[in-house]
């Protein structure tokens, strides 16, 4: 198991190697935006198979929001964020051209977890993935991890909070005040 601490961890995504680590729900591989790619190698992940971009807070993640979403992303988010709930928005122009392979919508999420919240408040949004190869089942702690995907560092320090081994719940916005549920999961929309 190659453990590392967040100084290092913030060092090699920014030199755009993957890190996992934990969140509530499943333990993630992210990296920045711009190196998108190395997700999609080391999961052996179909690319046109949707990451989800973490923040830290709220406003970290509006950006990335099409204005015509933006009032519904922001009552949905202070609702239900920080936790198990994706949000499926209309992107815009300027995320467009920031993220590269990624066209018109973009699920985006919050994590209830402080290993979580505290890396990405250090490098800014992540693009995620759950730790496992794709069409495999996830695995939920370090050493689990550790084994399924040995080449990728892991934020420590372990163990990891337990997470809950559950998916987060995934709505789409369709149109103001119009969502879709695309995947039951934790969170019950009310």
């Amino acid at each position: 198991m190659k453990l590392i601490k967040q100084k290092l961890a913030v060092e090699k995504l920014r030199d755009g190697f993957p890190i996992i680590f934990q969140t509530d729900t499943l333990p993630a591989i992210g990296c920045l935006p711009k190196f998108f790619e190395i997700i999609y190698k080391v999961k052996k992940r179909d690319s046109s198979k949707p990451l989800i971009l973490m923040g830290s807070d709220i406003s970290q993640l509006s950006k990335y929001v099409h204005q015509s979403a933006l009032e519904n992303y922001e009552y949905m988010a202070s609702k239900y964020w920080p936790g198990a709930l994706t949000l499926v928005m209309p992107i815009s122009e300027h995320s467009k051209t920031n993220l590269r392979g990624i066209k018109n919508t973009l699920g985006i999420r919050i994590p209830n977890s402080m290993m979580a919240k505290s890396l990405i408040e250090e490098t800014g949004p992540l693009l995620t993935s759950s730790a496992n190869i794709s069409g495999f089942a996830t695995s939920t702690t370090a050493k689990e991890v550790s084994v399924v995907l040995p080449n990728v560092d892991l934020l420590g320090p372990v163990p990891w909070e337990k997470c809950s081994g559950l998916a987060s719940t995934i709505l789409s916005w369709k149109n103001p005040g119009k969502w879709e549920i695309i995947r039951d999961g934790q969170v019950s929309i009310t």
